[in-house]
């Protein structure tokens, strides 16, 4: 048996952009202590501006998952840590019990309503997940059940072996809630509510609209009292709004610091931190001009992304290499060139329906600088933006023949198999391209089966290459993170994965 000894403390946190898949088998045991590092708790609360309103009323299953991890109101069995290792949170240690069991013993916890975090709640909140329609991204392609073993631990079993289920199990969107968010028997069928039903060190106690949320520290959290006494969340869409809200003090934490607005802010309070994000051009595969491939690979060769990180990101972004950018330090490495290509043919004006959202400030100037290159192949583009929250569940129905977002290529699992099964498989639940294609869906397959670090790392980049070779995707930039933090700040989480932003030990 492997294991393996944590000498931080258990609240173990994100801080460089190194991406390494850990060792796939053996068994996991934590350190016993427990509490926050760093001095006392203070009684000072926290004003943080998020560019995102919640999309779905706070559901744990979509979208709105990040947000409320990044809040410290829930947590998973797992964390990541700074190499997407699996690390202790709910669960204290795992082990892998065969091909397709996992036991994981669950350490002593309170949800944020009063209830103990038990093997039957913890059993039950991850079935509640499974059934969930559409499924949590973590869960694309993934087949689990859960049930209660003893008094402290959780046996997991999968229908096909899972090498990087204690890694998948991290995701936000396998938060774990108590038995109270799901109401009772049909009340609330797929819709569990984490206000006041969580685990984390902030506990949601108002929520106006999509406007701001008030979250109050959670005096009996397992990790030791937080520093802040309270979080005061601001929904600030307007990238510009943000920045100035750093400048004039009205706020101590601004995520999503537009590039323009950087120069403008005090070189104390602007951080910068890789990113596994990617910003890319998502095509229509199902219905429209880009069920053809020729005309997708028109839109591809269309493209200059030098021009986009030039123009419009200031510098602050690679230019699109692939599905996995620069943070994911061995994808270079690792990358195939794309094959079977169809041959560009000539748009002569067909008219397309471009989309993006308003909520990462650069994402309008690139859809407009990518609105000017495929006018000048020869397509006629209609530019529509709106703010997310109005704007997903159009773009996952399809109703739009390019579709351009920022998203993080690591945030569901961790592991680099994950974003290709949820956003580019047949059944996958946040596939914006409607893309279905059996050498796809056969290369993702693959990977997922795929065990060991490099071998894993290698099916991953061929399901890429697979992906990249239909067309359905054009990667555009990869992204760093600019956030705005108060010189009064500590502790602030600017992570690569972008599931945490304030934690136990946030103050100022």
């Amino acid at each position: 048996m492997q294991v393996r000894i944590f000498s931080s403390k258990s609240a173990v946190r994100f801080l460089v952009p190194l991406v390494l898949l850990p060792g796939l088998t053996g068994c996991f045991v934590s350190p016993g202590g427990e509490s926050s590092s760093g001095g006392g708790p203070s009684g000072s609360r926290l004003r943080v501006a998020l560019a995102f309103p919640p999309a779905e009323n706070f559901s744990p299953y979509g979208a709105d998952a990040t947000l409320l991890s990044r809040l410290g109101v829930t947590e998973g069995l797992t964390a990541l840590d700074a190499n997407a290792a699996a690390t202790p949170a709910l669960a204290r240690s795992w082990r892998r019990e065969d091909d397709r069991t996992w036991r994981f013993t669950l350490r002593e916890a309170t949800f944020q309503d009063g209830t103990d975090v038990t093997p039957t709640a913890v059993a039950a909140a991850l079935t509640h997940a499974t059934k969930a329609r559409p499924a949590p991204t973590a869960l694309a392609g993934v087949t689990l059940s859960a049930e209660p073993d003893g008094d402290s631990g959780v046996r997991i079993t999968t229908a096909e072996p899972d090498p990087v289920l204690p890694m998948r199990l991290a995701s936000p969107s396998l938060a774990i809630l108590s038995p109270e968010a799901y109401g009772k028997e049909g009340e609330r069928p797929g819709v569990p509510t984490p206000v006041g039903t969580a685990t984390g060190p902030f506990e949601i106690t108002k929520v106006n609209g999509g406007g701001s949320a008030t979250l109050d520290r959670y005096d009996d959290y397992w990790g030791g009292l937080a520093h802040a006494s309270g979080v005061d969340a601001r929904f600030v869409k307007d990238g510009t709004a943000r920045a100035n809200a750093v400048r004039t003090g009205d706020v101590d934490i601004a995520e999503a610091i537009p590039v323009a607005q950087a120069a403008t802010l005090d070189r104390s309070t602007l951080k910068e931190a890789g990113t596994t994000r990617t910003t890319s051009l998502q095509l229509n595969t199902r219905t429209g001009p880009f069920k053809d491939p020729a005309l997708r690979a028109a839109a591809r060769t269309a493209i200059d992304s030098s021009a986009l990180v030039k123009g419009v990101f200031e510098g602050y972004a690679d230019p699109g290499a692939g599905i996995f950018g620069p943070a994911v330090t061995w994808a270079e490495s690792k990358r195939v060139k794309p094959a079977g290509r169809a041959k560009a043919a000539r748009p002569d004006g067909a008219s397309i329906t471009l989309a993006t959202y308003d909520n990462r400030p650069e994402l309008p100037e690139v859809a407009q600088v990518v609105q000017q290159q495929l006018q000048k192949a020869g397509f006629t583009v209609k530019l529509e933006v709106r703010e997310y929250s109005r704007l997903e569940s159009d773009a996952l129905a399809g109703k739009f023949d390019a579709f351009i977002g920022a998203r993080n290529s690591l945030l569901d699992t961790g592991d680099p198999v994950g974003v290709l099964g949820s956003d580019y498989t047949c059944d996958g639940g946040y596939n914006l391209a409607r893309l279905c294609d059996k050498k796809v869906d056969r290369a993702v397959a693959e990977a997922v089966r795929t065990d060991g670090t490099g071998e894993r790392q290698g099916a991953a980049m061929a399901a890429e290459a697979a992906i990249l070779g239909t067309d359905a995707v054009v990667p555009l930039a990869h992204q760093q993170i600019v956030a705005g933090v108060s010189t009064k700040v500590r502790g602030v989480l600017l992570d690569p994965y972008e599931r945490a932003l304030v934690g136990a030990g946030t103050r100022r």
